[in-house]
């Protein structure tokens, strides 16, 4: 079933029920970024355990292949049909449409009006320093897990190691730039800048081997560590210095590697 489709039957199904007040769609649907390849994400507004209904409503738009109640608070619900359309929906009570406005959602039925009484768009949020000191740790983290996997000769897990630092560059890149709402990750493209896109293509992908894992690790490395230190400066957030001397004295003495830029 095409989305159009699928939104409409799922509309008909839920306008009439009496504890579903309100059906909005968001995220790229939401904020009119969606393309062919976009699932459907819904916002709920109800006043009881609707997660019964939300299943029938599903089920009108072809073969459920994959029910995930995540049983969280709000509720959120993920589902995949036999012609992989996939749908999200976050279930909220009445009193919790805080966190959304306008320009992020689009009006399918709203009972009570609830719409109106939401701002037209949130204001920009900040960085989240603990969550920054986090990321700027396991980085670090796993570069200083490079001996291990090499004493051990366990290189395919040394990969996976890059794979791991690759993933924190990306979302160290797009913190840097600090964009709008552009669709979810999977909407790289409008995320990072030519610049930031070129870098990525440039850092290798390496062979399980010893050497090509040191000098991945090595350009990951380079390519991140600077940057996050300028972010660390701009966010007010203390730099994990000591954590990162130690790590580089260790491949020092286990590896003989230094630092990138550092004097031979």
């Amino acid at each position: 079933m095409e989305p159009a489709a699928a939104i409409d039957a799922i509309v008909r199904e839920l306008r009439s029920e009496p504890s579903i007040r309100a059906l909005f769609l968001g995220g790229s649907y939401g904020a009119g970024l969606e393309d062919a390849y976009s699932d459907i994400d819904f916002v709920m507004v109800a006043s009881d355990d609707v997660a019964a209904l939300w299943k029938k409503a599903v089920g009108r738009t072809g073969k459920i292949v994959l029910w995930w109640d995540r049983q969280v608070r709000p509720s959120l619900i993920n589902a995949i049909t036999w012609d992989w359309l996939r749908t999200d929906v976050v279930i909220l009570k009445p009193d919790q449409m805080a966190g959304h406005a306008k320009d992020s959602l689009k009006v399918l039925f709203d009972h009570d009006g609830i719409f109106a009484t939401l701002p037209e768009s949130l204001p920009p949020t900040g960085p989240d320093p603990k969550r920054a000191r986090y990321q700027f740790e396991e980085f670090i983290r796993i570069l200083g897990l490079l001996p291990l996997a090499l004493g051990r000769e366990e290189y395919l897990n040394g990969v996976l190691g890059v794979f791991l630092l690759r993933n924190l560059l990306v979302d160290l890149m797009i913190a840097e730039t600090g964009a709008p709402h552009r669709g979810g990750v999977l909407h790289l493209n409008r995320l990072i800048t030519g610049e930031q896109k070129q870098v990525l293509i440039s850092l290798p992908l390496p062979a399980p081997e010893r050497q090509a894992l040191i000098d991945a690790h090595l350009l990951y490395a380079e390519a991140y560590l600077p940057r996050a230190r300028r972010l660390a400066r701009l966010w007010g957030v203390e730099w994990p210095a000591e954590f990162e001397a130690a790590t580089w004295e260790r491949l020092a003495a286990t590896l003989a590697i230094r630092p990138p830029g550092s004097a031979d």
